[in-house]
């Protein structure tokens, strides 16, 4: 369970800035434990050990930032296509698909395939897994069958997606984020001078 609060306007952001509360003047930043945090990935190392989603050991951990930092990659192409000027969006979007499908699925696939085990490392539910169904969902809103050629992330997306509490989050209504719309990209614009 969390709470959002949401920058609306640029005085919103300015605000937090002149607070002092953003480290390196940018967000997002999360409150938790008393702290303010910043950096997404600080942000989610943290929340990741908290809740034992980061591995028993170092060889471990390291398998799962290897894998976060591929699912990041992806993500991070994703994320910026709405804020593309339309004569690059087709082909960016070419890119990412065949960046996912040729870069980036096959490693998690051969993974799942060479160790056998339901979750990416260590047989156990890892911040790994969570990143990589949300990437997974990412990429199937740029296209749909994307996992097509990709069986066993198929039923990996599967699994992980009927965890009660991530199931719950997928649902119609929940807290996640849809796809970015006009409105919502037109906001992150003038907020951010972009």
């Amino acid at each position: 369970q969390f709470e959002e609060e949401f920058i609306e306007k640029k005085e919103d952001l300015e605000k937090l800035r002149n607070d002092g509360v953003l480290l390196f003047q940018q967000v997002p930043m999360v409150e938790m434990d008393g702290m303010k945090m910043v950096q997404t990935r600080a942000i989610l190392s943290y929340i990741a050990a908290k809740y034992n989603l980061y591995g028993k050991d170092l060889k471990e951990r390291a398998w799962i930032d290897m894998y976060v930092e591929g699912t990041t990659d992806l993500m991070g192409m994703i994320m910026y296509l709405p804020f593309q000027p339309a004569d690059t969006k087709e082909k960016n979007l070419a890119l990412i698909i065949e960046r996912a499908t040729t870069r980036y699925f096959p490693v998690y696939e051969k993974a799942l395939k060479d160790h056998g085990h339901d979750y990416l490392v260590g047989n156990k539910l890892s911040w790994a897994d969570i990143h990589l169904l949300e990437a997974i969902l990412m990429a199937e809103e740029c296209k749909p069958d994307i996992l097509s050629a990709f069986p066993l992330l198929q039923a990996f997306k599967g699994r992980i997606s009927n965890i009660p509490t991530i199931k719950k989050f997928l649902q119609p209504g929940s807290q996640r984020k849809p796809p970015a719309d006009e409105k919502f990209i037109a906001t992150v614009r003038k907020i951010f001078n972009i």
